[in-house]
């Protein structure tokens, strides 16, 4: 495969970082993993502009990875928090991903920020790329990368 005869704006690469490659677009879905699911929170949280958290929230919302949800406090006009879509909670793994790989390579002389574990053993978790067909971890070297069918021919 030639890498540079391929047209790369059809990328799925690409079109996810359109959606998700702002930091505060990464933060604000790191933050709803965590349980943040209203817009003070995640204001002072983050330490993030009102217009920048709008801004960021829309477009989250309008991509379907939150959703909004109605909710009334006490004596309070309605109001609205952010939950995380199915198609949000499968951004789970890029998260652990980046957080994993910060962990190696700007990791803090204390130790992690988080540990994250699986909850049946207490073993830690990490974010692996696998053979379907055995399922065990690959790496980079191990694999055989070829065009598929909605890659384009680069025109110059």
């Amino acid at each position: 495969m030639d890498w540079l005869s391929l047209d790369t704006q059809n990328c799925p690469v690409k079109r996810t970082l359109d959606i998700v490659g702002e930091k505060w677009s990464l933060l604000l879905i790191r933050e709803a993993i965590n349980g943040v699911r209203r817009f003070d929170d995640f204001r002072d949280h983050l330490g993030v502009s009102e217009a920048v958290l709008a801004d960021r929230l829309r477009k989250l919302v309008a991509a379907e990875i939150l959703e909004t949800r109605p909710y009334r406090p006490a004596g309070g006009r309605t109001r609205y928090e952010y939950a995380l879509t199915e198609k949000g909670w499968d951004t789970w793994p890029i998260i652990v991903s980046l957080m994993q790989w910060g962990d190696k390579y700007t990791a803090d002389p204390e130790g992690p920020f988080l540990n994250v574990r699986h909850a049946d053993c207490g073993a830690p978790v990490r974010v692996v790329v696998e053979c379907t067909d055995d399922h065990t971890a690959i790496a980079h070297r191990e694999v055989v990368v070829s065009p598929g069918a909605s890659a384009r021919e680069r025109t110059r």
